[in-house]
């Protein structure tokens, strides 16, 4: 792809975000597109979206899970972008219309207090540069078809990548912890959509602790030369599989011991 095909997909698909009407996927349209490709359009969106007045909240870091993985035939998590508009806090009310197709997921989210960055970057870098962990809630929603109605394929993760990682919203429960204050890997949630168990998972699922994906999302960013700055919200990878959140879905997230996490959809 050339960059002004970058420029093109990421117009597409801010264009998509603000009028909620998807576009086909982008890897139909770029039979070619790759991993370079799909992070140089999430960066135009990056570009334009400063442009607009927006500013970097944090990052997300996705397709953690083996199973996730395996369904879209990689081997490495993908990262996106968290912008201030993004930003929900718990007991709020999505408006309706506000997204496409919202799903959410329960994570494990990392507030940091000082700067991480490199390509050494450890789990224990991690923990001494984060201020507290929260629970959390991610809104996923897709500005791309989920599948092509003519042909029936399916998106890919570069259509995903592009896509700001499929990235929509994050929601912070209000209990914080120190970073050590609880082994992550037995950190759990239930997660009920009104009033009905629909998904439960532990921490481990994430690369077998949250905290080592914090560390390879500062390892790739360094590769761009980019880092984690103090105050950013990193959200560490789902460990349950995304819930559908059709209007009128009350979502309610029980950590336990580590807290709880509530959203609502209109």
């Amino acid at each position: 792809m050339t960059p002004e095909d970058h420029a093109r997909a990421a117009a597409d698909l801010l264009e998509a975000e603000r009028t909620g009407r998807q576009i086909g996927l982008l890897s139909l349209r770029h039979p070619d597109i790759g991993m370079d490709d799909a992070y140089a359009i999430q960066n135009a969106i990056y570009t334009q979206k400063l442009a607009e007045g927006r500013h970097v909240i944090g990052w997300k870091i996705g397709l953690t899970s083996k199973a996730m993985q395996s369904a879209l035939k990689i081997d490495i998590p993908d990262s996106g972008i968290l912008f201030d508009e993004m930003a929900f806090e718990s007991g709020a009310t999505v408006p309706e219309g506000r997204f496409i197709q919202p799903r959410i997921e329960a994570e494990i989210a990392f507030v940091m207090k000082s700067e991480l960055g490199g390509e050494s970057v450890t789990r224990d870098d991690v923990l001494t540069a984060t201020g507290h962990v929260v629970p959390a809630i991610e809104i996923l929603d897709t500005r791309i078809l989920r599948a092509d109605p003519e042909t029936g394929k399916v998106r890919t993760v570069h259509d995903t990548i592009s896509d700001n990682a499929a990235n929509a919203g994050v929601v912070l429960g209000r209990e914080r912890h120190a970073p050590d204050a609880f082994d992550l890997r037995w950190v759990g949630a239930l997660v009920f959509r009104n009033g009905e168990i629909e998904e439960t998972g532990l921490g481990a699922g994430v690369l077998n602790d949250p905290a080592e994906s914090v560390a390879w999302l500062a390892r790739r960013m360094a590769g761009y030369g980019q880092k984690i700055e103090p105050g950013h919200v990193i959200l560490s990878g789902s460990f349950v599989r995304p819930v559908e959140c059709p209007a009128g879905s009350e979502i309610h997230a029980d950590f336990g011991a580590f807290g709880s996490v509530n959203i609502r959809f209109d």
